[in-house]
């Protein structure tokens, strides 16, 4: 009985710990996440009056909407995914998307759209 007892205190013992962890984990995650919008919006923003090249915006929407799923599947809040700065680089993506289409005849599949279907990794 006694040992029972022992193994059901260590088994409480071990998962309130991995909770913890697993907390702590998501407190990082969402901390990454946040520094790195704030990083390409920050990025954009010095580069407000030049346009980007086509190639630099198909690997920023890639970059943007890959974080933004990836995080959302390991449980980042919706309140700090569609944070400001997201939406303004959001934005910014859009209006350069746009622009590209009309000067470059297209993107060749890579949009800012909220489909997963246009993000196979070729």
């Amino acid at each position: 009985m006694l040992v029972v007892c022992v193994l059901h205190s260590a088994f409480c013992y071990v998962h309130h710990v991995m909770v913890i962890l697993w907390l702590v984990f998501l407190c990082l995650l969402q901390q990454w996440y946040t520094s790195s919008m704030n990083l390409i919006g920050t990025w954009l923003t010095d580069r407000m009056d030049l346009q980007l090249h086509v190639y630099q915006l198909k690997i920023l929407i890639r970059i943007v909407k890959k974080k933004y799923r990836d995080f959302r599947l390991q449980g980042v809040l919706d309140s700090t995914l569609n944070c400001k700065m997201y939406e303004t680089v959001r934005n910014r993506l859009t209006l350069e998307e746009a622009t590209a289409s009309v000067r470059e005849g297209g993107m060749q599949g890579i949009t800012m759209r909220d489909s997963d279907e246009d993000d196979n990794d070729n």
